[in-house]
């Protein structure tokens, strides 16, 4: 059997509850790091994190600790992040763990988050132990939280644990409800290899670095190793675990988690998910490895100068293989040029893709504004996914459009309900429920239209109830919706990268004013420039940018009026030959600014 002495868990909460200050508060406990070697979020090592506070990849550490019964225990720890967007992240951990410690922010109580990672927990049959973190605080009330952890959730509070990370009291009494609590890892070290492979990453030098879970037997340094969905055989190089600094081990056995190198060139070699087993004794089942996540949001992403395309393949090919959740394929756009159809889970993950990709790789980007899949229902019968607006089918062929709708769930403060409601209802929302968590608290359900939400409307939610407002949603279905292709032409020049899908009743404002941001953001050119709306060939928004104009009366003083007219007259004549050979260069900014229309 398994090392009975080991435990593996996952630390899962809302944003912002705690979750990377307890994993550093056991750290401290453990011995892991010295004074001089620990910061704050230890764990979380990208500067991106850092710099926004946020965790955005899983990170997993071994540590060393004394239990109460006087045996040394071996703790996989895995601190996970807290946003929708990266919840295939958390999923993924979850599959790496027997356990999983719930925090919920003692002055916060359960919010949008906490719900979601909770049931993702609960699908893995893992054991939760409920935490109650910030008890420190002037506005914690333990009390109500755990009444909201029993009612909301539907968790036994029996051996609920207190704690305030930041100050460190309570921390070494969930540590041992995690021994106490979570069960040992089960499987035999002696059967065939079954390691399940749950995050990878691309280093320079040594290639593919894969992090692995080992559930049936044991993984030793100079095995050779197979990777069942692709067959391939690799010997292993170096096997080693995180403790946090890595370090070099001579075998993994059944339970332990740690990272393998076996000189992985090809990055198409290795799928998150899959299953390594050893070549000359193989086991006869792969591990059900993961759901592959559905990309709901997409963009165009352009580099700024054509001859870095290649670089922009390999990179977004060595940023795959560490994030598994976003996808890509090759497009080309009359405006931008070669490029990048991108998927991803939501609005914040393609910032932070493509602020990695600009960061990590040195490169220059444009992006298209985001939109979502669609699918359009033609004459002939047949469906068609619609994954950005030019592919829509021209208005004889087309029968109707439908849309994506999400259940969204928003947890805030009573007193904002109602403004919470006049934004759903302005987004096309339409309320399923309304429910009191406490006479302060209250949850609302809405169906709404995905393509509503991706704009700005985490920002109108935040804003409406300062800041106090969570949200959480899942992928309802395709409704059928009066859509129409809202095209902009520059200088009578419809300009494919700008090009939206709206609904009717909207049209005419959101075509205004991306106009009027497009006007705001080119340049004034030597002639009169038209920015124009339109649906199909029917303009229903225009503006002008004006000339640039020399005054070409300016040596003219007195005399003859006709001197001054005759002047303007062939002023006038240049600038019309001008505009029907001119070209409009379309700046960057015009195309952030479609992204922030309603500011």
């Amino acid at each position: 059997m398994a090392d009975p002495h080991i435990r593996n868990f996952a630390i899962i909460a809302h944003v912002d509850h705690g979750k990377s200050t307890l994993a550093d508060r056991f750290l401290q406990l453990t011995g892991a790091l010295t004074e001089r070697e620990m910061r704050d979020q230890y764990l979380d090592k990208m500067e991106l994190e850092r710099e926004r506070g946020i965790t955005i990849k899983a990170q997993c550490v071994r540590l060393m600790h004394r239990g109460a019964d006087g045996q040394v225990y071996q703790l996989n720890l895995i601190d996970t992040p807290g946003h929708v967007d990266f919840s295939y992240e958390v999923s993924r951990s979850l599959a790496a763990c027997e356990g999983a410690l719930l925090v919920v922010d003692a002055a916060q109580g359960v919010e949008a988050q906490t719900l979601a990672n909770v049931y993702l927990a609960i699908d893995n049959d893992l054991e939760v132990v409920p935490v109650v973190n910030k008890i420190d605080l002037p506005g914690a009330q333990v009390d109500e939280v755990r009444r909201q952890i029993e009612e909301v959730i539907g968790l036994s509070c029996e051996g609920l644990v207190t704690c305030s990370a930041k100050q460190g009291t309570g921390v070494p009494e969930v540590l041992q409800a995690v021994i106490d609590r979570v069960p040992p890892p089960k499987g035999d070290p002696e059967a065939p290899l079954q390691a399940l492979l749950f995050d990878s990453w691309f280093d320079s030098y040594l290639g593919v670095v894969a992090l692995i879970r080992v559930y049936q037997g044991t993984i030793q340094k100079g095995m050779r190793v197979r990777l069942m969905s692709t067959g391939t055989v690799h010997e292993v190089l170096k096997l080693g675990v995180q403790v946090p600094q890595p370090v070099e081990v001579q075998r993994l056995a059944a339970g332990e988690v740690g990272f393998l190198v076996a000189g992985i060139k090809d990055i198409h070699q290795t799928k998150i998910g899959d299953t390594l087993t050893e070549d000359k004794r193989p086991t006869d089942k792969a591990l059900p490895g993961f759901r592959e996540s559905k990309p709901m949001v997409f963009s165009g992403i352009f580099p700024v100068d054509p001859a870095d395309y290649g670089d922009l393949r390999e990179a977004l090919e060595k940023l795959q293989l560490n994030d598994a959740s976003f996808t890509w394929e090759p497009e080309t756009s009359e405006a931008l040029g070669f490029g990048f159809r991108c998927g991803f889970l939501g609005l914040l993950h393609m910032e932070i893709v493509q602020e990695r990709l600009e960061r990590e790789y040195d490169l220059s980007l444009i992006t298209t504004a985001p939109n979502v899949i669609y699918r359009a229902l033609v004459k002939s019968g047949q469906e068609v996914q619609v994954h950005k607006p030019s592919d829509l089918p021209d208005g004889i062929n087309l029968l109707e459009i439908r849309e994506p709708y999400i259940r969204a769930s928003i947890h805030c403060p009573a007193e904002h309900v109602g403004a919470l409601m006049a934004l759903c209802n302005d987004r096309r929302g339409r309320q399923v429920s309304l429910e009191y968590l406490s006479p302060t608290k209250v949850v609302l359900q809405y169906d709404i239209p995905f393509s509503e939400v991706i704009f700005d409307f985490h920002d109108k939610m935040k804003s409406a109830t300062r800041g106090y407002a969570s949200m959480d949603y899942e992928f309802r279905d395709f409704e059928t919706g009066d859509l129409v292709k809202l095209d902009i032409l520059v200088n009578g020049e419809p300009v494919d990268a700008l090009s939206i899908i709206v609904h009717r009743d909207k049209a005419f404002h959101r075509g205004q004013d991306v106009c009027r941001k497009i006007r705001d953001n080119i340049p004034r050119q030597q002639f009169e420039v038209a920015v124009q709306a339109a649906i199909g060939s029917r303009v229903i928004a225009r503006t002008t940018q004006k000339a640039l104009r020399k005054n070409v009366t300016a040596k003219c003083y007195g005399g003859d009026i006709t001197r001054k007219r005759k002047l303007i007259e062939r002023q006038k004549e240049g600038k019309k030959r001008m505009k029907q050979v001119g070209n409009v260069e379309i700046p960057q900014e015009a195309f952030l600014a479609v992204l922030r229309v309603e500011e």
